[in-house]
Order: C-alpha cells, then sequence, then structure tokens
C-alpha cells in the first residue's frame, strides 16, 4: 500500500504552481504580484490535497484539472491584458515542466517520487530553457526585449521594454532618446493621486495644464497613420536598459498598448 503524506502533496504542488505562475509571468513580461501568485499557488495545493483523500479521487477527471488550472490563472493574472498570451504561456510552462520531470524520471531508470530537489531542478531547468527559447524569438524588426528601470524621486518602476533600431524619437532640447511607454504601468513613480488618471493622458494638453514643475512636458511625434500628435511626457532621473545607463531621460506616457502582443510595455531607440 503507498502511503500519502497530505501536508508534503499540498507543500509541493503550492510550490510547482507558484514556480509556474511566477515562470510564466516572466516570460510574458507580465509584472510579479507575488500576493496573487502565491493565493493561486495555494489554491492549487489545495486542489491537489483535496485529489488524494477517499472519495474525492473524481477530482483527477481532466475537466477538473483544466477548473483548477484556469481558475488559478484567474487568481493570478485575472484583469490583465495579457490574459489570454498569460494563459497559453503558462500551460506551455505547465507541459515544459512534466516533460522535464518524466525526462528525470527515465534518466533514473525507474519511477521515482516528485520530490523537493526534482521540483528544484526542474523548475530551474525549465526556466533556463524557455527563457532562452523567449530570447531568441523575442526579436522584433531589429529590436529586442530588455528589462528596463526607471526612477523618479526615489520610487521605481521596472518594465519591460522593446530596444529598437528603429524608433527614432528623441528629446527635441536634448537630442536624447525618448522612452515611450504604457501610461498605467508607471503608477509606481508617482505618490499616490499625483499619477495621471485613466483616459487623462488622451488629452495631454489639458493633463499638463493640471501639473506644474519642469519635469512635464508635452513631446511631438509621428508615427504610421499619425501625421502630427503629442504625448504627455515626464523627465525621470535615471533609466536603465538592460544594464546600461541613459540617465535621466524624457519617458512619454502612452494612453494605449505599444505591444499587439503584450510581450512588452515600453519602447526606447538603441
Amino acid at each position: 500500500m503507498e502511503v500519502v503524506y497530505i501536508d508534503e502533496v499540498f507543500a509541493l504542488n503550492a510550490l510547482v504552481d507558484y514556480l509556474l505562475l511566477l515562470c510564466a509571468a516572466k516570460l510574458a513580461g507580465e509584472p510579479f504580484r507575488r500576493l496573487r501568485f502565491a493565493l493561486a499557488a495555494l489554491a492549487g495545493g489545495l486542489y491537489a490535497a483535496g485529489a488524494v483523500l477517499p472519495g474525492w479521487g473524481f477530482l483527477t477527471h481532466p475537466l477538473y484539472k483544466l477548473a483548477a488550472a484556469v481558475g488559478m490563472v484567474l487568481v493570478a493574472y485575472g484583469g490583465s491584458r495579457r490574459l489570454l498570451r498569460l494563459t497559453l504561456v503558462f500551460f506551455g510552462v505547465a507541459a515544459a515542466f512534466g516533460g522535464g520531470v518524466l525526462a528525470l524520471q527515465l534518466l533514473w531508470g525507474a519511477p521515482r517520487a516528485l520530490d523537493l530537489p526534482t521540483v528544484l531542478l526542474c523548475s530551474a531547468g525549465c526556466y533556463v530553457f524557455l527563457s532562452l527559447i523567449f530570447q531568441r524569438t523575442a526579436r522584433h524588426g531589429g529590436g529586442e526585449l530588455a528589462k528596463a528601470e526607471l526612477e523618479l524621486a526615489g520610487r521605481r518602476c521596472r518594465l519591460t521594454a522593446l530596444v529598437d533600431t528603429g524608433n527614432t524619437l528623441t528629446d527635441p532640447a536634448t537630442g536624447r532618446p525618448v522612452m515611450v511607454a504604457e501610461g498605467d504601468r508607471l503608477g509606481a513613480l508617482f505618490p499616490p493621486g499625483e499619477g495621471p488618471e485613466p483616459g487623462e493622458l488622451d488629452d495631454p494638453v489639458s493633463a499638463l495644464e493640471r501639473r506644474r514643475g519642469g519635469r512635464w512636458r508635452l513631446l511631438p511625434y509621428r508615427a504610421v497613420g499619425v501625421e502630427h500628435a503629442l504625448l504627455l511626457a515626464v523627465r525621470v532621473d535615471s533609466a536603465k536598459v538592460a544594464g546600461e545607463d541613459y540617465g535621466p531621460i524624457l519617458v512619454a506616457l502612452s494612453p494605449t498598448p505599444v505591444s499587439d502582443g503584450g510581450g512588452y510595455s515600453a519602447l526606447i531607440g538603441a
């Protein structure tokens, strides 16, 4: 008779689920909402523990497994514009993780229970493998994805940015590159109530009139299908992209997403 310790089942599954959610968010360029990830992982652990209880074997049915996975995704990523992308990435990461566990079992030559060392080894291997694939496929028209960190008056914000050689937007006063970022992703840079409100960026002139100080300005730009337009911009104290220090630059706040697929939330010239 096989003995199953329900506390170990709960702990291991919760740990695996948390790592999968974290990895999917990392690969999709989604901000880490660790509390929500933890709650979703705890729910996944409870589901796994319930499935091994006597009389609850019906929870192992594929439909229940799918429902549990979708529920975890909604808890972790609900409200994100990238929900569909995150869901697909999460299932892809889970499949890769399952394949990694199976490969290790075959290498050991015999079935082996899923223990903590196996979890950590498979998680690290899947993360490295998927990160390499993601970095190779994350090139868009001469650019590549990179982690960006902005700082303003001691407050920091982290984004995934596309370093695009075709982006020639510069500061008219200094000639320095300008970053274009989704306005609703920069809330961490501003004290509560001082950042632009939703919809306010659609009228940058009025938004500028409601703000004082030398950091804010209007930035003219042209794009495909847009002959003349303005963006509200703020000068940050520092910007680092892929480890490179851009120094104090203008960050233009876009009222719309800058990426079709949601893989990045900022653009900057090389």
